[in-house]
């Protein structure tokens, strides 16, 4: 029996909308998606060019150079690529392969490279802008939740800390664009740093994703690029299919409200009450690891895992910045949604990010 009416879901249609104090706060549970961390405080700035002499220990770390290169502020987005690549990798330029793909093309992986980097997959084929994808059936969670707040109308009202999971969507998915678009480009096989095996990064600003992007001679991905890569011609609801399956992608782990202030990455390492806290709040999983995690492009842990930070066309300054994808916890976790009320500068311990580039002319 179908629960709920048929879900919009175009590049802003699922935006969602910012809790009235957003700006200063934490939302008020977990229906915002993230743990919002404000702008780093006005004495940060001098500390983020701070690079120790050996990588912090924490079971929490990234690629020390990737964090180093995000959080020391070495990228400048007009940067050349071989200067960034030093940046990255300590020095060496040639081994900025290595330091992004795990030093080898992912032989006998899904998709395909064809006109893109070894480290990234191509998208092709025809995109639908705007999609029909009803929900039969939804967590329980949030029927109840939606049973609580309904009002004499049957509408709910009121706030809300439970996200919104759908546990199976009605096949096939709808077009409802007039006309669909020919998309071409290249995506990161995994998210940032784009290595197999290794964590990706968090406590990332979507201002530092543009650059890091950039600074590899490559950009951040704008909404429909990660729907395109996220979902296919087929427009799944999930990676994977229709039906949601917490075995499959990093998703629906248990909740973990956060308590302390979290600082940029490198910065947190070096606060041990900070390092503490993120390392309770984490709940990553190497990217890659789970292998049916994947899209039908061959990209990795678009669902999960980590929230990713993509461009939205069209929107001025501090507006352009929207995430994509959900991370581990108990949220919605899929393609097409996007949280738009978070800020250029905002950061949070679930929000990374992954490249695109426009694929060589064939």
């Amino acid at each position: 029996m179908a629960s709920g009416g048929p879900e919009r879901a175009g590049a802003a249609a699922d935006a969602e909308t910012a809790p009235p104090d957003a700006a200063v706060a934490d939302p008020p549970g977990a229906a915002a998606e993230l743990s919002y961390t404000p702008a780093e405080p006005p004495d940060a700035a001098a500390e983020l060019s701070y690079t120790p002499a050996e990588p912090p220990d924490a079971g929490a770390a990234m690629s020390y150079a990737a964090a180093a290169a995000l959080d020391g502020g070495s990228l400048d987005a007009a940067a050349a690529p071989d200067a960034a690549a030093a940046a990255l990798d300590g020095g060496s330029p040639d081994a900025v392969a290595e330091a992004l793909d795990g030093g080898a093309p992912d032989a006998g992986l899904p998709g395909s490279s064809e006109g893109c980097p070894d480290d990234m997959v191509l998208v092709e084929g025809d995109y639908c802008p705007v999609v029909d994808q009803i929900c039969l059936k939804h967590h329980k969670e949030y029927e109840k939740d939606q049973e609580r707040r309904a009002t004499p109308y049957k509408e709910a009202e009121g706030p809300t800390s439970v996200s919104e999971r759908c546990l199976e969507y009605r096949r096939p998915s709808e077009c409802l664009s007039k006309k669909r678009a020919p998309m071409r480009f290249c995506v990161d096989r995994y998210e940032w740093p784009n290595r197999k095996g290794e964590l990706p990064a968090l406590l990332v600003s979507w201002r530092q994703a543009v650059k890091a992007c950039e600074g590899v001679g490559k950009r951040l991905c704008t909404e429909d690029e990660f729907n395109f890569a996220c979902e296919g011609e087929e427009m799944l609801p999930y990676t994977y299919g229709f039906v949601r399956d917490a075995t499959k992608c990093n998703i629906d782990r248990p909740f973990r409200q956060r308590e302390v202030t979290l600082y940029h990455y490198e910065r947190c390492m070096r606060h041990p009450k900070c390092k503490a806290e993120l390392e309770r709040l984490d709940q990553r999983v190497p990217a890659g690891s789970m292998p049916a995690c994947v899209s039908p492009f061959g990209a990795y842990d678009l669902n999960g895992n980590i929230n990713e930070w993509v461009v939205r066309l069209g929107r001025k300054s501090p507006e352009r910045s929207g995430l994509k994808g959900g991370w581990w916890g108990p949220m919605r976790g899929r393609c097409r949604p996007t949280v738009g009320f978070h800020k250029e500068e905002d950061y949070g311990y679930e929000q990374g990010f992954r490249c695109c580039k426009d694929a060589a002319a064939r």
